[in-house]
């Protein structure tokens, strides 16, 4: 066997590589080691949920890369992108929306039994492929000033004549009043919901314009005396830089309709593993993050929203409200009737 001779300096470059190689192996890496990464596509535009990717980080090493755009736009793009898409993770904020990627056959089963049993079933998708990670409720707000609780009862009370020129609204585009929308045609069918949306446009103070919080500024205003509101919105405004926010949040009263009836409309934000995931082992490491008590709680705090794991505390604010019924409404009824609502909606003249 003929042996060929190495140069000294070659074979302690050797020694140097095979040290450096052993010492990479103590601190759990390799040369040849991918970067931990996980992807999500979120419809979800919040600080408080940057403030958990960057715990997350810090947790675990796996990086998290963001994607944000309307939720219609990045389930498109998953579509499109079929296999080669990036992403692991879809978010979003619409139980229907949730259901949409569903059927939309961008999604799969999460494997994940922790995450299942932090999340009641109510809560997620009837056979897993989303879970929800906070809730909101769709609510009456009414000025303190001009209208007393207990004029209050019902969505449906709100086509009643005695509001008329009392109601202002946003734009029937808003997707949380389609839910809305879509939840009672689920519950009182589409004759009922058709002439609901018929009343509540004859009694609009002015036409349908702005977002959430342009409905307590204007109640604040004096441009009208009752709005729907998602609850976090009250949350964010009170606790604003933003001096008028404040006042407008503090003018106006808080009420969870259809207590004695049907319950108060409750959409979900949630989370989902997508069909193509290239780090599944790192998205439902994310997935038992979010749904974890300490995460819960922090998307509470941060944006005033409701937790989805029972064992989670709520922001005192929320606590403060009390206990209320929710409607008993599959999250897939939401995606189910959204093309009627919005027809609905164009059909009784609310803009």
């Amino acid at each position: 066997m003929q042996h060929i001779k190495t140069p000294a300096g070659a074979s302690s470059a050797r020694k140097f590589l095979a040290a450096l190689g052993g010492l990479w192996v103590l601190l759990g890496f390799s040369a040849t080691t991918p970067a931990q990464e996980v992807n999500l596509y979120s419809a979800r535009h919040y600080e408080s949920d940057k403030a958990l990717y960057a715990l997350f980080e810090k947790e675990t090493g796996i990086k998290v890369n963001v994607v944000s755009a309307n939720a219609p736009e990045l389930i498109e793009r998953i579509k499109r992108e079929g296999e080669a898409t990036s992403a692991d993770l879809f978010i979003t904020v619409d139980g229907g929306v949730l259901n949409t990627a569903k059927n939309a056959g961008i999604l799969q089963v999460i494997p994940s039994t922790l995450a299942l049993q932090n999340i009641p079933a109510a809560l997620r998708d009837r056979e897993n492929h989303w879970i929800g990670i906070t809730t909101r409720a769709r609510i009456i707000v009414y000025s303190k000033a001009r209208v007393r609780p207990e004029q209050l009862s019902t969505y449906e009370d709100l086509a009643a004549p005695k509001w008329k020129g009392k109601i202002v609204a946003r734009p029937s585009s808003a997707l949380y009043d389609q839910s809305l929308l879509a939840s009672l045609i689920a519950l009182d069918g589409e004759e009922k919901a058709l002439a609901w949306v018929k009343g509540v446009a004859a009694n609009f103070a002015r036409p349908p314009k702005g977002n959430d919080r342009s409905q307590a500024r204007d109640i604040a205003a004096g441009l009208g005396d009752v709005a729907l509101m998602n609850t976090y919105y009250i949350g964010q405004m009170l606790h604003s830089k933003d001096p008028e926010e404040v006042r407008a949040a503090e003018e106006v009263g808080l009420f969870f309709p259809n207590q004695e009836t049907t319950g108060t409309h409750r959409n979900i934000s949630g989370v989902a593993l997508t069909k193509h995931a290239k780090n599944p082992e790192n998205a439902i490491r994310f997935i038992e993050f979010l749904t974890a008590v300490p995460a819960q709680e922090r998307l509470s705090a941060g944006n005033y929203e409701f937790p989805t794991n029972p064992k989670a505390r709520k922001h005192p604010l929320l606590e403060s409200w009390g206990t209320f019924r929710t409607q008993n409404v599959d999250f897939s009824e939401l995606s189910k009737h959204n093309a009627k609502a919005i027809r609905f909606f164009a059909e009784g003249g609310w803009k």
